[in-house]
């Protein structure tokens, strides 16, 4: 009887063992950031936008705007491309609870940078539309930024001073919209790519 109770322990204390491993490792992923945000797809994406800055100039805002929009795709793509390989050199799951959290702060302002960017083309106030862009972009950073690196926040609040000036000043959004999706993605890629690797 005995022996059978004592052969039983060691399963009994595997068992237990992982079920705490497992308890650790779920509660480390709530509590922990994302660390997969590519500097190198920032720097990349900022370089594109300097030149769709560049290609713009010359255009009324509404063409200027369907530049950016175009711009918009490109960003999209590499910046995600880039932050999916990094997350996989890390061994970690794009699916971990810090990423759905970054998600989650992230998109809100997006959605409703989406559907001012709508009314925007209905109403014909293409010329308001970088300073909504860059403030928005700017509130979905700083938000999206506490499950994510330091640096974030600060990028992100950077994004609304400059934001806040495009739509003070909206002759010059173009201009504002190259040096903050431009060289503050530039700026901070490369912070992020040095500090926190790819």
């Amino acid at each position: 009887m005995n022996k059978a109770d004592d052969s039983s322990r060691p399963t009994r204390l595997a068992d237990h063992a992982e079920e705490n491993l497992r308890f650790i490792r779920s509660t480390m992923e709530q509590a922990g950031v994302f660390t997969g945000i590519s500097g190198l797809g920032y720097l990349l994406t900022g370089l594109t936008a300097m030149i769709t800055a560049w290609i713009a100039a010359p255009y009324a805002p509404e063409m200027q705007a369907n530049i950016w929009m175009v711009e918009l795709l490109i960003a999209t793509s590499v910046a995600s491309t880039f932050t999916v390989l990094k997350t996989r050199r890390q061994g970690r799951s794009i699916r971990l609870a810090t990423t759905r959290k970054l998600l989650g702060a992230f998109l809100p302002a997006m959605i409703a940078g989406g559907l001012l960017t709508l009314a925007g083309y209905v109403h014909t106030f293409h010329s308001l539309l970088p300073g909504i862009w860059l403030t928005l972009y700017g509130a979905a950073v700083m938000t999206a930024g506490a499950w994510s690196v330091r640096v974030l926040p600060l990028m992100g609040a950077l994004f609304m001073v400059i934001g806040s000036l495009a739509l003070l000043l909206p002759d010059l959004g173009n201009t504002l919209m190259g040096i903050g999706f431009g060289c503050l993605h530039c700026v901070f890629g490369f912070i992020i790519w040095r500090r926190y690797g790819g």
